[in-house]
């Protein structure tokens, strides 16, 4: 009795959430998802063509990761978005079995990379602020930057392609499944991805719990040290010489120190509120479905899962509109190359490298010489990262 209570609950949900849309609601759906591919698809490219334009962002090793997650934002609002939306607001899926399998592959995989590229910038950022200039010189070498952006593309495929093309997800719940592929009422026929207990578990540790502790931990320890600069900042305005005798341009780059690591504190709060916003209901649901009887209706489903493909979207604003040099070339490419908002040249300026700055965290470097604006051969280059925009010329 209790296991025929179970499937009636089972079928009720997903008839209730299967029912079709009226035609204001279609219209209003299909604008609003309209409007979030097409912000995926613009913001992502625009990324990528800005770097591939701009030689002093080629320049910056962070970018390079920042490059990756616009291609997998990119292929998700592309390969994932369009087809769910279609069937979101058509009410039936027409592009048969064997690409509803495919589909669902390539949404896990790209959005799995996604997620694993925003936590190796996290670990970038770590070593880049939390560390000495000439550790994270050490640690982010081209090799492990490469090997970095691999396993963000090589791993995911184990958890998306590998098991559900050979139907590992739906050991148990085959029954169910076939169930739920077909709606009697509305005669539709539906892509039903639906997961047991161990591929849950697996899928959401790796994906999303795994990566969320790294960007905990590193965030955490980013937010501690700007924090700990602007109190040293602090004391030493302070404990050091009155207004007098203290040089002006002193408090100036104090008044600007404090306000830039202020500001690296406040990113890294959104950068992590919209993460977990967008992410943390779906897998926090993906987990707990398969222990309560698969009993979350599926409008919530569908509604965490666009929840998650927004983040494709905000991506590039997090990671680099909020970015200096970024929104400079930005302004360049869409105002047709307007001299006005190009980067002054940095040719021939001395600039002494006893200090360097590394995502608005200036480090003191030893044996320092004049180099005289050549950053590569004689000393380490200033790094900008999304974090923040701190190039010499925005200073």
């Amino acid at each position: 009795e209790i296991d025929k209570n179970t499937n009636l609950n089972w079928e009720n949900n997903y008839i209730f959430s299967k029912e079709g849309f009226g035609s204001v609601e279609k219209v209003v759906l299909l604008t609003f998802l309209s409007a979030v591919i097409l912000m995926a698809i613009l913001g992502n490219l625009l990324v990528m063509v800005a770097v591939c334009w701009d030689r002093q962002l080629r320049k910056i090793k962070t970018n390079y990761f920042i490059v990756s997650l616009a291609f997998a934002d990119l292929l998700v609002s592309v390969l994932v978005m369009p087809f769910g939306a279609i069937e979101l607001v058509q009410d039936i899926w027409i592009y048969g079995e064997m690409f509803c399998l495919v589909r669902t592959s390539l949404d896990v995989l790209l959005t799995t990379a996604s997620i694993f590229h925003l936590c190796c910038i996290s670990l970038d950022r770590y070593y880049a602020i939390c560390c000495q200039p000439l550790v994270y010189r050490n640690k982010m070498t081209p090799l492990r930057i490469a090997l970095m952006l691999g396993g963000c593309w090589v791993i995911p495929t184990f958890i998306s392609f590998l098991p559900i093309m050979q139907g590992w997800n739906n050991i148990g719940i085959i029954d169910l499944i076939e169930k739920r592929k077909f709606n009697q009422n509305s005669n539709s026929t539906y892509c039903v991805f639906m997961v047991n207990k161990p591929y849950a578990i697996t899928c959401s540790v790796v994906a999303f719990y795994i990566p969320f502790l790294l960007m905990v931990l590193a965030y955490y320890r980013i937010y501690v040290t700007a924090k700990e600069h602007a109190h040293q900042i602090q004391m030493l305005q302070r404990a050091g010489a009155s207004s007098e005798s203290r040089p002006q341009s002193a408090d100036q780059h104090s008044t600007h120190r404090m306000r830039t690591e202020t500001k690296a504190a406040k990113t890294l709060c959104i950068i992590m509120g919209c993460f977990c916003l967008c992410w943390a209901p779906f897998f926090v649901t993906n987990i707990v479905d398969p222990f309560i009887d698969y009993s979350v209706p599926g409008q919530v489903w569908t509604a965490f899962l666009w929840l998650g493909y927004i983040n494709s979207g905000l991506n590039p604003f997090l990671y680099a509109f909020l970015n200096k040099s970024f929104r400079r070339a930005f302004l360049i490419i869409l105002c047709c190359d307007d001299e006005r908002y190009r980067r002054p040249s940095i040719l021939g300026q001395t600039v002494p490298c006893s200090t360097t700055t590394i995502n608005g965290s200036t480090h003191v470097l030893r044996d320092a010489v004049e180099c005289g604006g050549q950053w590569e051969s004689q000393c380490h280059p200033p790094a900008t990262s999304p974090l923040v925009a701190t190039q010499p010329s925005d200073t």
